[in-house]
């Protein structure tokens, strides 16, 4: 597995940046996880948004879902312009059927409900869920290929849950919007210290924070998850790949 980072920031995109937004490719096979705000433009450094075989949403607030539109009118375009391509598939709860509906368009993109309690085959990806602890229905996501292993955690405030869902992960991908003196959990969210913690009692071979704060010094973050977590430990930015 190649993860790509798109965007990394929580609530908006910093100036130049993105919100979130990951690239998930194995086999040539490229799955697009969460489509925040700018992640378009980003995206177009490093994948064409005709060339994207599948995406995947973990809730439908707006820094995670907010380009879904750029991204249909894109392969709308790229279609009168000659390119060949199928139906994208946009895999996503319906919890919201308004916010559901709306992945469908016409023949371009499809949205498909999941079953956060089923495992989920996309290309070659086994995708496992568990519902997090955020104001609107949101999953995290474990996805599992030739027995490598990457935790997503979306949004979410810490929840005992997490432990056996991350375990052993090879990479988790970790929400980060608050730090260790701040308690995130009213807004749903982790601060540095529920990252580390959760790191190390998963037993994950490395951890990458996200969702991160428009403010203080970042490199703080890291430094208070590393007082729990002892293993690698960074902060997720733009052009970001990780073999797993």
């Amino acid at each position: 597995m190649k993860l790509t980072t798109i965007g990394f920031w929580g609530g908006y995109p910093k100036a130049n940046a993105a919100s979130t937004g990951y690239v998930l490719e194995h086999n040539g096979f490229q799955l697009l996880i969460d489509c925040g705000s700018a992640v378009l433009s980003k995206l177009q450094n490093y994948y064409q948004p005709e060339e994207l075989d599948a995406v995947v949403l973990s809730h439908y607030h707006a820094d995670h879902i907010a380009d879904i539109g750029a991204l249909q009118h894109a392969r709308l375009i790229q279609g009168f312009l000659g390119s060949e391509m199928n139906t994208l598939p946009i895999y996503a709860h319906d919890g919201d059927a308004h916010e559901f509906s709306k992945l469908t368009y016409k023949t371009i993109t499809k949205g498909i409900a999941y079953d956060p309690n089923a495992e989920l085959k996309v290309g070659p990806f086994t995708i496992q869920f568990l519902l997090t602890k955020h104001p609107v229905p949101c999953y995290a996501m474990r996805f599992e290929v030739d027995g490598k292993a990457l935790v997503y955690t979306a949004d979410t405030s810490f929840i005992e849950e997490f432990v056996s869902f991350s375990e052993g992960a090879d990479v988790l991908l970790c929400e980060c919007n608050f730090y260790a003196n701040q308690d995130g959990s009213g807004a749903g969210h982790m601060n540095s210290f529920d990252a580390g913690k959760l790191a190390a009692r998963a037993n994950v071979k490395q951890l990458v924070l996200t969702h991160l704060p428009h403010y203080g010094e970042l490199q703080q973050l890291v430094d208070e998850a590393k007082q729990h977590y002892m293993g690698p430990t960074g902060l997720a930015y733009t052009g970001q790949v990780i073999e797993i």
